[in-house]
């Protein structure tokens, strides 16, 4: 293998509001708010992942990062020597994942986007042969903003809501993709859709997606995640049926946690019950009893009660947990009995994935394992499909 030139870019606080609710990182405020709530940064773990899988290559690897949290300090937690690039915006500052309520973090400030624009400019210059970055959609949109689409780049996945087409389905499939890329493996490039919500339209329930432009990634069909698709009008009757079927599963001794999307608000729609439509709600037959509930508000209610879940499938990328619902954390999932669990998917959603399996990526290797292999998914009334679920690997 000849040697290579890579270089890593983390964004901390990535992901930090998922488990608590707050349906994105982006704005100092939902930072702050999302530390308060008990919110733990997992961008580092995630990219740890990643790197993990090259190490084998590492004596033919420089690898190139910035300072601290945004990609040293993982690096050097994996075993690697890293070089730190120290460009202008980053010199003399001493990165932290979470601002302190002042602004500053604690020992030191605040990353930004222009951190994260700043160092993948000086990659590029730097010549680099391929950027691997942690984050999410904004994290997608800013290392566009720097470079354009000229330059092989490709995300470790470890956003809330990731729409995006330039992330793998797990972390460890960015590590494997990438090493086969700087070993000169037979891997396309293509080009992949950076796509972001409006996050302040996005907590009042409106899904408002835009397309910022393309970035150039390494491909490979079983491994990169699709683009998120809107479900059609025409599939209203659909879900009705599937809601009608599900209202009648439900158990009365037990309450529901009903995961985010417009087939589960149709459920809610069906027992006359209000739903956040980008939230995660706990439900009975006739009652709201939590809206848009946090990892911690769910674990608190397992104390008191027994709680099912009913849950659905992300848009046109397949994930049954992981993307969009992070409240619905491993902890959560392990403590609602199987029998209690049910997935329900528009059949139209079902054949566009064409015989991809839907997937799992909890961030808990250990459950994407147990919870691989085929599933009941309610496709409409009185019908039900057995399909393959795919966990991380």
């Amino acid at each position: 293998m000849e040697h290579k030139r890579l270089g890593l870019i983390v964004n901390p606080i990535a992901g930090i509001g998922g488990r608590v609710g707050l349906k994105g990182s982006d704005g100092l405020g939902i930072q702050q708010r999302a530390r308060t709530l008990g919110a733990v940064p997992l961008a580092g773990e995630r990219a740890a992942s990643a790197l993990e899988l090259l190490l084998p290559l590492s004596a033919n690897i420089e690898l190139l990062v910035p300072p601290n949290e945004m990609g040293e300090t993982v690096a050097r937690r994996c075993g690697y020597d890293p070089q730190v690039i120290l460009t202008s915006g980053l010199l003399n500052k001493t990165l932290t994942p979470f601002p302190s309520p002042s602004g500053k973090g604690e020992g030191g400030e605040e990353t930004t986007p222009e951190d994260t624009r700043r160092a993948a400019q000086a990659m590029r210059e730097a010549g680099v042969d391929l950027i691997l970055f942690a984050g999410g959609d904004g994290t997608a949109r800013d290392i566009y903003t720097a470079i354009g689409n000229n330059f092989p780049v490709l995300g470790i996945p470890a956003g809330v809501k990731i729409h995006s087409a330039v992330y793998t389905i797990t972390p460890r499939n960015a590590g494997e993709l990438a090493a086969e890329f700087l070993q000169g493996k037979r891997v396309c490039l293509q080009e992949a859709e950076v796509l972001d919500l409006d996050e302040d339209a996005y907590r009042q329930g409106q899904i408002v997606t835009r397309l910022y432009g393309y970035l150039k990634i390494p491909y490979r069909r079983e491994v990169v995640q699709n683009q998120k698709v809107p479900t059609p009008a025409s599939a209203a009757v659909q879900a009705q049926a599937i809601a009608t079927d599900v209202v009648e599963k439900m158990k009365p001794d037990i309450a529901y946690i009903l995961g985010p999307g417009t087939t589960t608000r149709t459920v809610a729609e069906r027992l006359g019950l209000p739903k956040t439509l980008v939230g995660v709600d706990i439900i009975t037959h006739n009652e709201l009893l939590a809206a848009d509930v946090g990892e911690r508000q769910i674990l608190e209610m397992l104390e008191r009660r027994p709680l099912g879940l009913i849950i659905t499938p992300t848009g046109g990328q397949g994930f049954l947990f992981g993307r969009g619902n992070q409240q619905i954390s491993p902890e959560v999932i392990r403590r609602v009995r199987d029998e209690n669990i049910l997935v329900i998917c528009l059949a139209s959603k079902i054949a566009a994935l064409q015989g991809r399996p839907l997937l799992v990526d909890t961030g808990d290797p250990e459950l994407d394992r147990l919870l691989a292999g085929y599933i009941q998914v309610v496709t409409g009334y009185h019908e039900k499909i057995f399909y393959r679920l795919m966990g991380g690997s």
